[in-house]
């Protein structure tokens, strides 16, 4: 960690990361929410077409129509937006209908918060800390989207393989040549795991995305960081698994998303490798 000759900066620079990373988690919570919602109008706009049928424009964008409750519809003033204080400040509830609007906005938004000042703390004021900034927003909306719809959007987990090489070009995270076996060999590894498991079972055990999400995380922390995020998804997949088999909130052999497991490695990976490694 590289911290600057002026420590107050860098106690102002980490404070605007957290209120920059809380920002940043308010857009997240849009995406999330609104992302799968798009791609299934997109299928089912393709599917009509398929049909013969004249397809329906658009009705849901990114930043159109404005937010609402999903209660009453009302549609909510920018004091209601505000990251992490309008959650505090209503309770986590509607201001109109008093109904609760989900404890997962104001996580996302802590979450991103905490993600930023970490990758300052760990980088200091330094543009790998910006790069990781973007790594981590990424990978909290990806995790978070999956493990709500099972889905690991190609308009994220693509270009996010690409980011990791362009950024790695001068070797910030990884040297160039790690980071192109990293994503090769991330996206070949779980590939082959995929394969077996259908022929020897019948059965898929994760999806395209997964592969797609090991093989950004390999373009971006490098080849020799791959073995290590795939024990660690695999370790805290089976805990949480048997966590919720214990309470009941899930079955013996119920599928879980991969994806969240593989991003909360993936932001350890980021905050805790040292570079030694090459």
């Amino acid at each position: 960690m590289s911290f600057p000759s002026d420590l107050a900066s860098f106690w102002w620079a980490l404070g605007l990361a957290t209120v920059l990373g809380a920002c940043v988690g308010s857009l997240l919570t849009r995406l999330i929410h609104r992302l799968p919602l798009m791609m299934e109008e997109e299928w089912a706009s393709q599917a009509r077409e398929g049909d013969g049928a004249e397809s329906a424009p658009a009705r849901l964008r990114l930043f159109t129509p404005r937010d609402h409750c999903p209660h009453c519809r009302a549609t909510l003033q920018w004091r209601d937006t505000v990251p992490v204080l309008s959650g505090l400040l209503l309770r986590g509830r509607c201001r109109h209908c008093a109904a609760p609007v989900g404890l997962h906005y104001p996580i996302v938004e802590v979450m991103t918060a905490v993600a930023f000042g970490l990758c300052v703390w760990r980088f200091g004021l330094t543009w790998p800390a910006l790069y990781a900034m973007v790594l981590a927003a990424a990978l909290i909306a990806l995790g978070w989207i999956d493990a709500r719809t099972n889905l690991l959007p190609d308009i994220v987990t693509l270009p996010l393989i690409w980011l990791g090489l362009l950024v790695n070009l001068n070797g910030t995270f990884a040297p160039l040549p790690q980071a192109v076996l990293g994503a090769v060999c991330g996206y070949g590894f779980l590939w082959l795991v995929f394969h077996a498991f259908r022929a020897i079972t019948g059965r898929e055990g994760m999806g395209y995305g997964d592969f797609k999400l090991l093989a950004a995380l390999g373009a971006w922390l490098g080849l020799a960081m791959v073995p290590w995020l795939l024990l660690a998804a695999s370790l805290t997949g089976v805990v949480l698994g048997l966590s919720l088999m214990f309470i009941g909130r899930a079955a013996r052999g119920q599928a879980l998303p991969f994806g969240p497991y593989l991003a909360v490695a993936g932001l350890l990976g980021l905050w805790l490798t040292d570079g030694a490694w090459w």
